[in-house]
């Protein structure tokens, strides 16, 4: 397993409420591990400069072909501002068809209980 540990892109004030999201992506082929391990590195430069953003953090499980990533954002608007910019807008359809089925969950979070624990994570994602 590969962790980056949470990289904190703006300080959660106590007296707030963020959304968290967590999102699952299964890759189809062990192959394509190297690319989609490329283009997370361009996300995560992209994702270090994005307004609205609190902090990320990203798990693989390499030989099982599976990632996660965990963030925390302002607001809706933040995020959808993020997903459709790019990298990470041209990375969404160069890896579409090398995905197996992905899941996107997203909750409220306290700004005491940011950054959210994987095991808070993979619970909400296992909820849904």
């Amino acid at each position: 397993m590969v962790d980056r540990p949470w990289t904190a892109v703006a300080a959660a004030a106590d007296d707030r409420e963020y959304l968290a999201l967590i999102s699952y992506l299964p890759l189809k082929r062990f192959r394509t591990v190297p690319r989609f391990l490329r283009y997370s590195g361009a996300i995560a430069e992209q994702l270090e400069r994005t307004r609205g953003l609190v902090g990320f953090a990203f798990r693989g499980k390499i030989i099982a072909r599976e990632f996660y990533t965990l963030s925390v954002w302002d607001d809706e608007q933040a995020l959808m501002d993020f997903v459709r910019a790019e990298p990470h807008l041209g990375t969404m359809g160069a890896l579409r068809p090398h995905m197996a089925e992905t899941k996107f969950v997203r909750w409220r979070v306290k700004g005491p209980r940011v950054p959210p624990s994987w095991e808070d994570a993979l619970r909400a994602l296992r909820s849904e």
